[in-house]
């Protein structure tokens, strides 16, 4: 359905869709620039969503039998040093600490980019048996890379994220974790945040620096971008061997260990922003909205209207739902546009010809459409109408996903279907790094995954047109 746009202050996507974004992040309150450029504030109302994703994570991996720990922000450069391949990815990233107070180190610490040699050190001091493992962790932490291109959410210096590490007894029980983990990220981005995703692997190119295998999530933005949105990764051995992490087995043989990590962070609150927005500002799904329904009082100068409105709010706040009353003096008007623009799933409209009727005015936030409701009725409709919404949004990010994912038989097809439409194609590759080169340079995308979910059919390499059986998404990437 059509909506007026009531939010000035927003660029419309269509004309801008980078500044529309930013608007929105700054406008709806989740952020605020810091002193210090790419470190963003995170206000409160951001900050909740990102409590919300926290919180059903965190149940998850809990139930996995993952332990949260914390590790030191700062890690020695001689520590960092002992994985040659995961430092070189890390070293146009890293930020150095010089100095202590007024003296100077004599070593330079690095603030954490990310934790597994600080993990791989701990664990080379207390993991001698089989009987120590596995040894499940995870850490709820900042971390800091210094971006040159900053953006909220999307890429900042400092982030927010959770970063897990397991190391286990055999490769099997290694990658069954990577996988699991993966599954754990999918269910989080569909089921709390209403976001469809592709599971694949990545290539050698695109895999994370000192993994054996690289895991990925990717989601499809409104503008037809993909977001990487979480990794899971397999190790193998080989941080356990540069750490000499080793464990007598059950046959008292000495063994190397083999490693997992994986990783979701604040950048999915970007990637639910470019997903569900409209140009009236944010579009938040219940399950994960700190708002999910805002009580208006419609002439509430009126006698009954308040006390009414207040009885609301006390049934719906009784049966679970996260609601908030605004009786504030702004206007109706400016009262609708705010809590549209903060993206609260549902609104309910109180007044006096209303509270006569035994009734309110519920209006979706998905697609503002109107639904009169009986107050004796509501405990039990307001839940339904948010799972409507909460449904609604996955559908219509599906078909986009769906839509826009096309099959691609020749380089021509991927360039003109990038250039008209934008999105995911889908073809086969050889394996062959140079195509992977080529499709970046003639093309313009990135290679996003090979999908978990394989045709099995074989056909003609996108690139060189060798035999290939092969499926891959390349894409556009934030």
């Amino acid at each position: 359905m059509a909506k007026e746009k009531k939010v000035e202050q927003i660029t419309d996507m269509e004309v801008d869709f980078a500044q529309w974004f930013t608007d929105v992040c700054i406008k709806a309150e989740l952020v605020d620039y810091s002193g210090v450029k790419g470190l963003f504030i995170l206000r409160p109302y951001g900050y909740a969503i990102w409590e919300a994703i926290q919180n059903y994570l965190d149940k998850r991996f809990k139930e996995l039998g993952h332990d949260n720990v914390s590790m030191p922000l700062l890690i020695p450069e001689s520590l960092l040093q002992k994985e040659k391949d995961h430092v070189e990815g890390f070293a146009p990233e890293c930020a150095w600490v010089t100095m202590g107070g007024s003296e100077p180190l004599e070593e330079r610490l690095c603030v954490r980019p990310t934790s597994e040699t600080l993990f791989c050190d701990h664990w080379s001091h207390v993991v001698h048996s089989w009987r120590d493992l596995p040894c499940k962790y995870n850490q709820w932490c900042s971390v800091l890379r210094w971006e040159k291109t900053t953006r909220p959410f999307l890429r900042g210096r400092e982030f927010l994220w959770q970063e897990g590490h397991t190391i286990h007894a055999t490769k099997e029980e290694a990658m069954e974790e990577t996988e699991q983990m993966l599954e754990v990220y999918a269910d989080c981005l569909e089921n709390l945040l209403a976001m469809p995703v592709v599971k694949g692997c990545k290539t050698e190119k695109e895999k994370f620096a000192g993994a054996e295998r690289t895991y990925t999530v990717e989601c499809m933005m409104k503008d037809h971008k993909a977001l990487q949105s979480g990794t899971s990764h397999y190790f193998g051995d080989g941080f356990c061997r540069a750490f000499n992490i080793t464990f007598a087995d059950r046959n008292n043989q000495q063994s190397y260990p083999h490693q997992t990590s994986w990783g979701m962070s604040t950048r999915t609150i970007g990637g639910l922003i470019m997903t569900h927005g409209d140009n009236n500002g944010l579009v938040l799904p219940p399950h994960v909205a700190p708002i999910q329904v805002v009580v208006v009082p419609v002439a509430q100068h009126k006698p009954g209207v308040l006390e009414k409105a207040a009885e609301v709010y006390t049934a719906l706040k009784s049966a679970g739902v996260r609601v908030k009353m605004d009786d504030s003096d702004n206007s109706l008007g400016w009262k609708c546009a705010q809590y549209e623009m903060k993206g609260v799933p549902l609104r309910i409209e109180l007044g006096p010809r209303d509270i006569e009727n035994g009734v309110c005015v519920a209006v979706r936030r998905d697609n503002f459409e109107k639904t009169t409701v009986q107050l004796n009725t509501l405990a039990e409709a307001v839940p339904a109408l948010l799972e409507q919404v909460q449904q609604g949004l996955y559908d219509r990010a599906k078909r986009n996903l769906d839509e826009h994912t096309r099959d691609c038989a020749t380089m021509e097809d991927v360039k003109r279907f990038i250039e008209t439409e934008g999105g995911f194609a889908r073809t086969k590759w050889c394996g062959d790094l140079a195509c992977e080169l080529k499709m970046k340079e003639d093309a313009g995308v990135s290679s996003r995954c090979m999908p978990l979910a394989q045709s099995g059919t074989k056909g003609k390499c996108v690139c060189c047109g060798k035999e290939a059986a092969t499926d891959i998404f390349w894409g556009v990437a934030y």
